[in-house]
């Protein structure tokens, strides 16, 4: 499930210096449907570069859902007297029913096989399910993994029955968080009352619902409010500050790290790191003893020992990596639109014709992966 040391590291202490032993935790069904649904898309994406490795995920993604399958219940354990997890938090969830749904979509959409569609298609996640409401204020993240797996569904070829109904709910989502941005006096996609702890991503990933609303159907306002979106990541929001290292006027650089603590030790972190932003929940020391009362954008400082809002991790600067890569396309004006990539081609001959009916010959092409079974 994770590895760290048996108790939380020093600070400026580096890899090679550490003194601590470092443990690893017994699996657990979320961690092992996140490599499910990782190691599939990854195959998916590694099948022309490097079919060996392609192969390789594809197998460690089959592996890991037959045992998820297997032992659906196994939970990381929260802190307690037989996990303390003195050295890192529990990454605990109980509620798996998103990681299911997130593996079911990626493996469907690299094998297109029949198990994982109707994983996908049984899932309370999926459209018109007990919880399809997947498009949260706080958005998504390591915790809520249904949006990833919807997305995809929406965005990559598949010929998944009802497709249709699952582009037009990521574009519900993303009407949704318009409608919020409107409301917003600084224009951002966010607002669940309190801040949330890495608020930041949180507003990236709402963006990418926004872009990807764009990318389905070529229509400007989902461009602009995609765009305008960062604009508060990058300095635009109430204390002016960029969360974005060496991005903006006033930027966070002293983002929470147990190995840079000195500066004299390791050359600052790099332009492009993200900061986790306002946290209204202030955990830290260093934050409560600063920002009590602090309205929800104003619970921030860029202090090294605030880990509660400061803190720097993968998670949230993959968000920030993904939305930079699209607007990186936008650069020069949006490209020319084009729709998303069909699953089926079809032609037809007419054959003869009669008041009120006709003799038609059709072709049917499958473009997608698996076979298109129980259409009309």
């Amino acid at each position: 499930h994770k590895l760290h040391d048996i108790a939380w590291t020093g600070l400026n202490t580096l890899p090679h210096e550490d003194p601590r032993p470092r443990y690893v935790h017994r699996p657990s069904t979320a961690a092992t449907l996140n490599l499910a649904a990782a190691a599939a898309q990854g195959a998916r994406l590694y099948a022309e570069p490097d079919p060996a490795y392609a192969e390789t995920l594809l197998a460690a993604a089959r592996k890991a859902w037959d045992a998820a399958q297997a032992h659906p219940e196994i939970f990381a354990p929260d802190t307690n007297s037989l996990d303390p997890n003195p050295g890192g938090g529990p990454y605990n969830d109980t509620n798996l029913g998103d990681e299911f749904y997130w593996a079911a979509a990626q493996l469907f959409l690299t094998t297109g096989e029949k198990e994982y569609r109707d994983a996908v298609l049984a899932s309370p996640y999926h459209v018109g399910g007990a919880q399809d409401d997947i498009w949260r204020p706080t958005g998504f993240d390591w915790g809520f993994t249904a949006p990833a797996g919807r997305l995809d569904l929406a965005t990559v070829p598949n010929n998944l029955p009802g497709r249709g109904d699952v582009i037009a709910s990521v574009l519900e989502g993303a009407d949704r968080y318009l409608t919020v941005q409107a409301g917003e006096p600084f224009g951002h996609p966010y607002n669940p009352g309190p801040y949330d702890w890495g608020s930041s991503h949180q507003v990236a990933n709402n963006a990418i619902v926004i872009a990807t609303a764009y990318d389905l159907t070529g229509e400007r306002r989902y461009l602009d409010g995609a765009l305008e979106a960062i604009d508060y990541v990058l300095g635009r929001n109430a204390i002016n500050n960029s969360y974005v290292k060496g991005y903006g006027t006033f930027f966070s650089q002293n983002m929470h790290s147990r190995w840079y603590r000195s500066a004299d030790r390791l050359p600052p972190f790099p332009d492009g790191k993200l900061a986790g932003g306002p946290n209204s929940g202030i955990q830290d020391p260093i934050a409560q003893a600063n920002l009590q009362g602090c309205a929800p954008q104003a619970c921030y400082i860029d202090h090294i020992d605030s880990w509660s809002t400061n803190e720097t991790t993968i998670n949230w600067n993959s968000a920030l990596s993904w939305y930079a890569s699209w607007a990186a396309d936008m650069a020069d004006g949006a490209p020319e639109w084009s729709p998303p990539t069909a699953t089926c081609s079809i032609g037809y001959t007419v054959h003869g014709t009669w008041p009120g009916g006709f003799n038609v010959q059709l072709w049917i092409e499958n473009l997608g992966p698996g076979p298109v079974d129980g259409w009309t």
